[in-house]
């Protein structure tokens, strides 16, 4: 068994940018702080890594989904996931981890269970308001629950902690930004959603202001991300409206542009509502209606119950309805300015260092 002076952080996430980023800003952290740092993920996972820091290593493991695939590769992902857990438990047997964190996903599946038969301290942390199916299995048989949307839904006997969810750095830089109320003047409005769940957004969120009184529309300005096939006919309807519109489908300055924006309309992913939460700023959320377990609805919960946003179901979404939740937000300023401050009440800036904070404390635990 490896023996080295720095603590050892073994990481585990799956393969998508939900798992992905708040586990690289752990990493940095931990970094910073003197311990090695290895991410255990799949190929998936691994073409995320390339923001990590450099002194990370990068272990790809075998792993599987049942989400995928025909009917002989879902016969065969438990097979893959066993033998990615021998892999991993040889592994951490070798070069004995400080602490294990899971992120979610399939991919993360084998450093977890490997920390569970080897007695290694390990913790999860969950991005959404809704345990993802992994990190579900797991919440019982690991020391600590740390969640990033608050409330989270949880298995009965399971405490979690409010960590929060890390945000960029560019983020972190406008946290708190001052906010212009709504007025007679130009007003910035961001439109944002998930590549998946955009397209509604495009139908409905240009047909909506173009329901808006005349006096309003023309005081808007509007950033709205749209997909490539949706871009020209998205401009086109804001056009027809009267209304000036940058259409783009990625903006790589999205904290600037929420820092500006008097009212923000978003899905409700989790990395958008901590985006939104720790700017501060009043939204119109619209869940992705066919998200697993509902969960884009339990990450809206708490900014809709602390009054810092409006909720509308896909379901009940048209143009009236959007329109009219739009006018009730532009055309009251000081409820908008509350709104404001009712989100950045609700955000959590300390995200990363209460994260780094529980890997610590797992960590004097295991050697006081």
């Amino acid at each position: 068994m490896a023996r080295n002076a720095q603590p050892l952080l073994l990481i585990a996430a799956g393969g998508t940018g939900g798992h992905m980023f708040p586990a690289q800003a752990l990493a940095e952290a931990m970094v910073r702080r003197g311990w090695r740092v290895k991410l255990s993920t799949d190929a998936r996972g691994a073409r995320y890594a390339g923001g990590f820091p450099h002194v990370v290593q990068v272990e790809q493991v075998a792993s599987a989904t049942f989400a995928r695939g025909g009917m002989l590769a879902r016969a065969l992902v438990p097979l893959r996931i066993a033998g990615g857990v021998i892999g991993a438990v040889l592994g951490q047997w070798r070069d004995r981890p400080a602490v294990v964190v899971g992120f979610g996903g399939y991919p993360s599946i084998p450093a977890l269970a490997a920390a569970v038969i080897l007695r290694q301290p390990r913790m999860i942390h969950e991005q959404n308001g809704v345990l993802g199916r992994v990190n579900t299995i797991f919440a019982t048989r690991v020391d600590a629950v740390a969640c990033g949307t608050w409330p989270t839904t949880l298995p009965a006997g399971v405490e979690g902690i409010h960590t929060g969810n890390p945000v960029r750095q560019a983020v972190l830089d406008r946290s708190g930004a001052g906010y212009i109320p709504p007025g007679d003047y130009p007003m910035s409005l961001l439109v944002i959603g998930g590549s998946q769940g955009a397209r509604i957004l495009s139908d409905m969120v240009p047909a909506a202001m173009a329901l808006l009184p005349g006096d309003l529309r023309r005081n808007l300005r509007v950033a709205h991300q749209a997909r490539d096939e949706d871009a020209a006919r998205v401009t086109e309807a804001y056009a027809q409206a009267g209304i000036s519109a940058d259409v783009q489908p990625f903006f790589t300055d999205i904290p600037r542009r929420l820092s500006e924006a008097q009212l923000v309309i978003s899905r409700s992913g989790a990395s958008s509502v901590a985006d939104i939460s720790v700017i501060g700023r009043p939204a119109i959320l619209i869940p992705y209606a066919v998200a697993a377990g509902d969960h884009q609805t339990a990450n809206a919960r708490g900014l809709v119950e602390g009054q810092a946003a409006i909720l509308i179901p896909e379901s009940a979404l048209d143009p009236a309805a959007l329109a009219a939740q739009m006018a009730a937000v532009l055309g009251q300023p000081q409820a908008a300015a509350q709104m404001a401050r009712n989100a950045l009440a609700h955000g959590r800036p300390d995200a990363t260092e209460r994260l780094t904070e529980l890997v610590l404390g797992l960590a004097k635990k295991e050697n006081p």
